[in-house]
């Protein structure tokens, strides 16, 4: 199936837009372009919380990595490891750390996913452990874009590797993601918005938008009526088990700008309502 198949995002109903309340989004190649967040969608993230809407991050990145982009952006919270953990703001102007297991299961976890880490770096050619990895804490992860470049063959075996060691796999635009739980993106978002909001999110899922942009989010373009793609799921669009219902025209922060701005003209309508 080709990216052509996708529907262009100005084809999205203005009454389904008008009920979005919130926004989950992914954050490498959706939020940021080259790896750093550009002024549109840092914009469009603030121009979304001061119109009163929820704006939550959920990533395969660090818990580390995320901590500096937590205190700094007009969000609610980011969920990092692919919904293990999340970072939120306290009340001191400092951030609190939320996990989904306890501490004794992540020790036992840890240990064996640096045996399987290096297993792979030591079996496979070419795998390099991600520059982030020492702000890791519930997952390990392979470069196979960011800094080191690996061929899908090269991805695949990674993937077999650590799903061999009992482990879930994943692959994001620039990691492979491996780690020991039953947490995933989907469970994250539902983990964080009874955390945050003490709501259930499968109760009000038609008021929430997914905004990503590769294979790590099939499982929160299949959940979401209202998901959307940034152009450059293209590349991957071959390899999702599910497609967004909607791509924008703009890449990376320049599509998630394009989003924001659709949710936003179609609740300044003067039939907006939420029902």
């Amino acid at each position: 199936m080709s990216s052509s198949t996708l529907a262009p995002l100005d084809s999205w109903p203005q009454a389904a837009r008008s009920r979005i309340t919130g926004v989950l989004t992914d954050i490498d190649d959706t939020l940021t372009t080259d790896g750093a967040i550009t002024a549109d969608a840092l914009a469009a993230m603030d121009d979304l919380k001061a119109a009163g809407l929820h704006v939550i991050a959920i990533t395969g990145r660090p818990v580390g990595w995320s901590e500096p982009f937590a205190l700094a952006w007009p969000i609610d919270a980011i969920v990092a490891e692919n919904g293990a953990v999340a970072l939120r703001r306290n009340a001191a102007g400092g951030l609190d750390r939320l996990y989904q297991q306890d501490a004794a299961t992540r020790a036992a976890n840890y240990a064996r996913m640096q045996q399987v880490l290096a297993h792979i770096e030591a079996s496979i050619a070419g795998a390099r452990r991600a520059t982030d990895s020492a702000g890791r804490e519930t997952d390990i992860a392979i470069d196979h874009s960011e800094f080191t470049q690996l061929s899908e063959a090269q991805i695949d075996k990674v993937v077999l590797a650590m799903r061999h060691e009992g482990m879930h796999a994943t692959v994001s635009s620039i990691h492979v993601n491996g780690w020991y739980g039953e947490h995933n993106k989907f469970e994250g978002a539902r983990w964080i918005v009874r955390e945050l909001l003490a709501r259930a999110l499968d109760a009000e899922r038609d008021h929430w938008v997914y905004v990503g942009d590769s294979t790590n989010d099939a499982l929160m373009f299949q959940a979401f009526a209202n998901s959307v793609g940034v152009a450059n799921v293209a590349r991957f669009v071959p390899h999702l088990s599910h497609l967004p219902r909607y791509v924008t025209q703009g890449e990376r922060g320049a599509g998630f700008a394009e989003v924001a701005r659709a949710v936003l003209a179609a609740r300044a309508q003067p039939e907006f309502s939420v029902k």
